[in-house]
């Protein structure tokens, strides 16, 4: 693992970068997104898989150092790396990076509630409660296919088992 907190969340970064499109390209060829959305509706969904998939980095840089300030550091340095320093400026047409983080925040607000709800009983679903919540968000203002939940849950899981190993095997 990289020994240095900035460093790791900058390569996870970049894996994120790398993969994350690939997953979201994936969840648009399934065709468990709402069928004929327009471009507003695609971009909305776009984002928060950003979301989701920033959440499964997030998932494994604790999973694959533990909950400490490094991890803080290295979360943080994620997020600098992903979304922006939070007062840069961006083209008029992309949100802010404020605008992201503060999105991604409520997210994850969402995302770990349902984490913590129902102790060890809870962690045999929480795949698919993650999915369904991350499903709501990316087929609204429709109504998310029981498809959509599944395929975006496997992918989330997928992503952090994924970007887990990443962490761990960076030097």
């Amino acid at each position: 693992m990289i020994a240095d907190p900035a460093r790791r969340g900058q390569a996870l970064a970049e894996f994120y970068r790398t993969v994350a499109p690939r997953l979201f390209r994936d969840l648009e060829e399934s065709g468990a997104l709402p069928a004929g959305t327009d471009s507003a509706a695609s971009e909305r969904a776009r984002e928060e898989w950003e979301c989701f998939a920033l959440y499964a980095c997030v998932r494994a840089l604790v999973a694959a150092g533990g909950f400490n300030r490094e991890t803080g550091a290295a979360i943080e340095a994620l997020h600098e790396s992903a979304l922006g320093a939070p007062g840069a400026l961006t083209s008029e047409r992309a949100p802010r990076p404020s605008e992201r983080r503060a999105r991604v925040a409520e997210r994850y607000a969402e995302y770990g509630a349902i984490g913590q709800e129902g102790g060890a009983a809870g962690a045999a679903t929480v795949t698919r409660r993650l999915g369904e919540a991350a499903a709501r968000h990316m087929a609204a203002p429709e109504r998310a296919h029981e498809s959509l939940a599944e395929i975006a849950g496997t992918l989330h899981e997928q992503l952090v088992e994924g970007a887990t190993e990443a962490v761990r095997i960076a030097e």
